[in-house]
């Protein structure tokens, strides 16, 4: 027979039994909310949306690829040197001087995610760490938190909401537990606090990139946006300054609509997140 501690499970072999338990619970997590989210019809077409301006962004290179002068910045069709209708060799035309519309679309998917996407993740980066660590510490910190909203603006919004779940979070069952066992403040907020308020910080984030989609796509038209770049915003400047808003549809419409349907896009999937997070709003089904 065995010496006695060689049968129970040493420090070593029981952290990994646990870390193996909560990335199992992690992965459960996901998949339980998966199966929810796509059970909204809101979510998939919200989805759906999203994954074809992906591609468009993805594939925004390939026609510059193909033909220098499809590039949607100096790229320019030797053959003409004015605005243009649609046609075989420009799909949706050309612009006030001679540059494929189809191509600016595509390089304008890619700009709408980057900037949308970056700043959205910025902003929730620092509204949910600055929330968690205001709710958790208490209110010794929240003159530094109104401080540092009155001086940057973008993520104070998810600051609060975050600040307000941590706040009822701290006193949960599980936390108290994580106290009394000797974890460090660090740990509780990013190890049992961060999970149970990602899904939450998740769903602001859509709402984040649809206004940052937004607020770019009105500064470039308003003539604030980079001029080495081309994006929706930009394209709808250009039909503006070269008297082209009623003359060429074919050029106004296509910026229009996607910057729309992007916004709507993020927007639906957002709502969709809604079901995931609180079981009191999902539709019970109707059973015969």
């Amino acid at each position: 027979m065995g010496h006695p501690s060689s049968l129970s499970p040493t420090p070593k072999n029981t952290h990994s039994i646990s870390a193996g338990k909560q990335r199992h619970h992690w992965v459960e997590r996901f998949l339980d909310g998966w199966a929810v989210y796509r059970k909204n019809t809101i979510g998939r077409i919200g989805m759906a949306l999203l994954g074809i301006f992906a591609l468009m962004a993805l594939a925004s290179f390939v026609p510059q690829m193909v033909d220098p002068m499809y590039h949607p910045m100096t790229g320019v069709d030797p053959e003409i040197s004015h605005s243009t209708g649609p046609s075989m060799r420009h799909w949706l035309g050309t612009d006030f001087i001679g540059r494929d519309i189809f191509s600016q679309l595509l390089a304008g998917a890619r700009i709408a995610f980057m900037v949308g996407i970056s700043s959205a993740l910025i902003s929730i980066l620092f509204g949910t760490t600055i929330g968690m660590v205001a709710g958790y510490a208490g209110k010794g910190t929240d003159i530094w938190v109104i401080v540092l909203m009155i001086a940057l603006f973008r993520w104070p919004g998810v600051a609060r909401v975050i600040r307000s779940q941590t706040l009822s979070l701290k006193h949960r069952p599980f936390i108290e537990a994580a106290r009394v066992a000797g974890a460090s403040h660090g740990r509780i907020i990013f190890r049992h606090i961060l999970p149970n308020v990602m899904p939450l910080a998740l769903l602001y984030m859509t709402f984040r990139v649809t206004s940052a989609i937004i607020i770019e796509a009105a500064l470039a038209f308003l003539g604030f946006g980079d001029p080495g770049s081309v994006s929706w915003g930009m394209m709808l400047q250009w039909v503006w300054k070269t008297g082209h808003m009623f003359q060429a549809p074919y050029w106004l419409l296509p910026p229009g609509i996607c910057i729309s349907l992007i916004t709507m896009a993020f927007y639906m999937a957002g709502r969709a997140m809604d079901d995931v997070l609180d079981p009191r709003l999902r539709k019970e089904e109707i059973k015969p």
